[in-house]
């Protein structure tokens, strides 16, 4: 699945996200699905924390962040 959001744009399956800043940079950010947390009531953050990985990214709106679980199949907590 594919989602565009202001920094860029998101690819999820069910088997990790990748996050993909726009920008001369060209960061990508990558986490297996077990290293990913959502954090709702309206901070609506992607956060991949485990011992490979730290990163957390805002998203636009919670719509976003309900197709990231959808796709995934993480809660948002």
């Amino acid at each position: 699945m594919r989602i565009d959001f202001s920094s860029g744009k998101i690819v999820v399956t069910s088997q990790e996200i990748q996050i993909r800043i726009d920008g001369d940079s060209q960061i990508v950010l990558r986490a297996r699905a077990d290293a990913i947390a959502l954090l709702g009531g309206g901070a609506n953050v992607v956060v991949a924390n485990d011992s490979e990985v730290q990163w957390s990214v805002r998203l636009d709106d919670v719509q976003q962040l309900e197709e990231i679980s959808s796709c995934l199949g993480v809660k948002i907590n």
